[in-house]
């Protein structure tokens, strides 16, 4: 199945800003995150088709996640 994703600030260092990406039937956001070798631990907001979601989450064809990192400041 085919699934657009997009990367946002820090994680797009090494990788890409937006790819349409093959996986297979039954890949949950977590698969995805963990074949970008992102950790889970930096991850701050996760959307499929503008909702937030977990990693747990199963995708479908023509799904689009954005993969956010943690903020920091003050």
């Amino acid at each position: 199945m085919k699934i657009t994703v997009k990367l946002f600030a820090s994680f797009r260092i090494g990788r890409f800003d937006r790819e349409i990406r093959e996986y297979p039937q039954a890949t949950t956001v977590g698969d995805v995150v963990r074949d970008l070798q992102i950790p889970e631990a930096k991850v701050g907001i996760l959307l499929l088709n503008f909702v937030h979601v977990d990693l747990q989450r199963q995708l479908a064809d023509g799904d689009a996640l954005s993969i956010f990192p943690l903020v920091g400041g003050g």
